[in-house]
């Protein structure tokens, strides 16, 4: 007889479904500031400002993937669309050539920088300015706790080969 489910408690509940509601939310209203602004989604975004704060404005594309909790086909399509527009361009890895890497343009410099003032913006409007400090505080600690444990569980998959 397979073993009794961990149920969630009242306050377990209430604190699982404010954060859902959050995941649902937040990108949506993140989203509509950027492509209105800038006509970026907010991928896009992370993807051009996660280059424009690596020295040269290079990475790998398994790197940048990594960095930007991708996989590396959606980030390949993503890599893709951002190229067309001029924004960053795809190179062999000099180091080795096998591997491909994303090197932001002047063009998608220049954007990153036009959209960061409304991003931040936003991001204040929404999360930050709502918070106090201990707030913010505990906010960081959470979430970094909650990515770990999925980082945690993601490697112990892949090691099981899930």
């Amino acid at each position: 007889m397979p073993e009794e489910p961990r149920w969630l408690n009242e306050c377990e509940r209430d604190a699982w479904l404010a954060l859902a509601s959050l995941m649902f939310k937040l990108p949506g209203a993140l989203d509509a500031q950027l492509l209105r602004d800038n006509n970026l989604t907010l991928f896009d975004y992370f993807v051009l400002s996660g280059l424009s704060m690596t020295p040269g404005r290079t990475l790998r594309l398994s790197a940048l993937a990594s960095q930007v909790s991708s996989s590396l086909s959606r980030l390949s399509n993503v890599v893709t669309r951002l190229e067309r527009r001029g924004l960053l361009r795809r190179e062999p890895d000099p180091e080795s050539p096998r591997y491909n890497r994303a090197v932001l343009t002047d063009a998608g410099w220049d954007l990153v920088v036009a959209a960061a003032p409304g991003h931040v913006a936003a991001v204040r409007r929404f999360v930050i300015d709502g918070l106090t400090e201990e707030q913010v505080t505990a906010l960081r600690e959470v979430a970094g706790r909650v990515t770990q444990q999925v980082n945690e569980a993601a490697a112990e998959d892949s090691q099981r080969g899930c």
